[in-house]
């Protein structure tokens, strides 16, 4: 599994487009997107012409380093944005590169006619052959070849795409590399995944979740409060028989409103999606990329997934007096037209261990395709009817079939198969029953233990089989998995999601068919992968370009990791702003009110020079933080009394501690330069 490496954060090809992006940000119309940065910015404005009119108090040199320090801080507040911005167009501008200038053969009546891709319509048909750049997003209608995707998804290996089937979709800039496909195109010029993907990862199309709309609109309350708070303050001085300047409550505004994290949450969100994409995994929203974090119940497909997912055919159990060699051409009959791994091992197990002969299907043979509500395979030959599929799904397409003594050997012997792990499979010939093919499959190795990371993450595992329940409770049992959901059919995993959120919790799942769309749609946070159909990539809200389906297990970890890093540097902030008022408030009004010396416990110099101290802290605080911001903290599966513990401990007692330090240290070196 490919993936992109992540660059250094402060590298001359970032740090560049950052700073120019800073200054680019001071937008009247950028700024007020971010309302505690655009009253810093409005203060420091005021200050500026303060500066120039000599108006305010203060003196110019005072006046004139706090005009420089509160445009720093907004300068800073936007670089952490630009950086943030500046890795995933770095990643869009790459993505540009793959796309280029793509053109596809679009076919006219009985021939083609080569076109650029931006004059491709939804609904044309494309013929992409050996060699040949897919032009535009699409589903196959025919043929089959092997695409090279790594330009999407960093994998070498080549996958293999073909019409009618779970492996029909394909993307624009992949290149063909053998044989050659019909593709019928679903996406218009600039609508495509591609350009979805660079929107995204550019930040063009983020928008703020919930999460940050709610704290977005908590520090705006806290900026008003503390407004109202300075606003108040010329009323207790006059009191007090002393004025305090305008420029100083200025200042003192900017040190009390929440800067840090306002600053640094625009590029929390951004970093989280950007180390979502750099896992090869597309998020259509940070709503999804948060929403992961919270996760409650996780829905996981068997086969693939908790399974190494290439079930082989070890065995063939006939019944009822029934030659083995009878059932083994039987089941070859029934696979020749299967494609699966599972149908290509019946074939070559019935060839190698019973010396079938049969090689094809007999002329005028009519295939029975598998679906989710039959559970049936096979093929019909003239009068013969040769069925393989779930037992009771067999019984059920022949009623009475289950009554006979056959039947009754049959279910001894699936459930025999049933307990040791496999998946048994009835075979049945014009209704009659002629025994099982038991399919092997293997537990991945390390899922129980990711599994217990999961629980003691409070996350309910859930397993989706098409099995029996005595099949999926031994892989279940095996994998150890809290639950499982046996013979499930589309609409079961639809019912169970909908069970789940109804209880108040929040699910999410895998898939990538067509009749997996309806459940991606429902779970709080759908993963498709992208060798899936486009109607499962369009229902789900994230996209695995890997096609990986245990990676929905880091996709939660990256939600946590995002939802873990906004709330530790909250705290801090917070704590940052508690310890910020007791270390300067006490030196500020010691003239007017001089019992508050027995407060000023850090022994500041001078009132200016611990307004003018803190203001400095207040902005270099924030480069400080960028870092943290955009590799985000380390999860820990954990429990949330000790993850809550842990957070406190670190980011709010360093939150308190580190004011109280760096305002000493910051008022020592102005009182020895004579800044203040």
């Amino acid at each position: 599994m490919a993936r992109a490496a992540s660059p250094s954060l402060f590298t001359a090809d970032l740090l560049g487009p950052a700073i120019a992006a800073s200054f680019r940000k001071l937008d009247p119309r950028a700024l007020v997107r971010n309302p505690v940065m655009f009253v810093t910015a409005i203060v420091a404005l005021l200050v500026t012409v303060m500066l120039a009119t000599g108006i305010g108090g203060g003196t110019i040199a005072f006046k004139g380093q706090l005009v420089f320090w509160l445009w720093l801080t907004v300068l800073f507040g936007n670089f952490a944005e630009a950086l943030a911005e500046g890795r995933g167009k770095a990643q869009a501008a790459s993505l540009r590169a793959t796309k280029g200038e793509l053109t596809g053969k679009r076919i006219a009546g009985a021939g083609t006619e080569e076109v650029p891709a931006a004059m491709l319509g939804v609904g044309d048909i494309v013929l992409v052959e050996n060699g040949d750049l897919i032009p535009a997003d699409g589903e196959v209608v025919e043929g089959i070849a092997s695409v090279n995707e790594a330009a999407i998804t960093g994998e070498s290996a080549p996958v293999i795409r073909e019409g009618g089937g779970d492996r029909s979709a394909v993307t624009a800039g992949t290149r063909v590399v053998s044989d050659w496909l019909k593709v019928r195109v679903t996406a218009g010029p600039g609508q495509g995944f591609l350009d979805r993907m660079i929107a995204l990862v550019e930040g063009a199309e983020r928008q703020k979740t919930p999460n940050e709309i709610a704290l977005t609109i908590l520090l705006v309350g806290l900026t008003i409060i503390f407004l109202i708070a300075v606003g108040t303050i010329p009323m207790f001085a006059h009191y007090a028989g002393g004025v305090v300047p305008v420029v100083i409550l200025s200042a003192l505004l900017i040190t009390l409103i929440p800067t840090t994290i306002a600053a640094l949450l625009s590029a929390i969100g951004i970093a989280g999606m950007d180390r979502l994409v750099r896992f090869n995994v597309l998020a259509k929203s940070g709503r999804a990329v948060e929403a992961a974090g919270d996760i409650d119940v996780l829905l996981l497909d068997k086969t693939g997934t908790i399974t190494i997912g290439d079930r082989q055919a070890s065995e063939f159990r006939p019944v009822g007096g029934v030659p083995v060699s009878e059932l083994a051409e039987a089941a070859l009959l029934a696979s020749l037209a299967d494609e699966t791994p599972e149908g290509r091992s019946i074939v070559l197990l019935a060839r190698d261990r019973y010396s079938v002969a049969t090689s094809v299907l007999p002329d005028g043979a009519e295939i029975i395709p598998f679906t989710a509500q039959t559970r049936i395979s096979g093929v019909k030959v003239g009068e013969l009817l040769i069925e393989k599929g779930a037992v009771d799904s067999v019984f059920r397409a022949h009623p009475g079939s289950g009554d006979t003594a056959a039947a009754t050997e049959l279910r001894r012997a699936t459930d025999e198969i049933a307990r040791a792990g496999m998946t048994p499979l009835a075979v049945a010939s014009n209704g009659r029953i002629l025994g099982a093919i038991a399919l092997k499959d293997v537990v991945k190795a390390g899922v129980r233990e990711r599994f217990g990371e999961l629980r003691r993450m409070g996350i309910r595992t859930v397993m989706i089989t098409g099995d029996n329940p005595l099949t999926a409770a031994a892989i279940a049992a095996e994998a150890g998995v809290d639950d499982f959901l046996a013979q499930a059919t589309p609409e079961d995993k639809l019912a169970y999601i909908r069970k789940e959120q109804v209880g108040g919790r929040l699910v999410a799942m895998c898939g990538d068919g067509t009749n997996d769309a309806p459940a991606l749609a429902q779970a709080d946070v759908g993963v498709a992968m992208n060798t899936g159909t486009q109607a499962a990539r369009e229902a789900g809200n994230m996209v695995d370009l890997d096609s990986d389906p245990t990676k929905l297990i880091e996709i939660v970890g990256l939600g946590k990791q995002l939802l873990m890093t906004r709330g530790a540097l909250t705290t801090f902030s917070i704590a940052n702003d508690v310890a910020k008022y007791f270390a300067i408030l006490p030196a500020m009004f010691i003239v007017l009110y001089p019992g508050l010396g027995l407060l000023n416990v850090m022994r500041l110099s001078t009132p200016t020079g611990a307004i003018l101290s803190a203001i400095i802290f207040n902005a270099v605080i924030i480069p400080l933080l960028v870092p943290l911001a955009l590799r985000g903290v380390k999860y820990r599966p954990i429990g949330a009394g000790p993850l809550l513990a842990r957070n406190l401990g670190i980011y709010g007692f360093g939150g308190l501690v580190a004011p109280f330090i760096g305002i000493k240290i910051i008022d020592l070196g102005v009182s020895a330069l004579g800044l203040a």
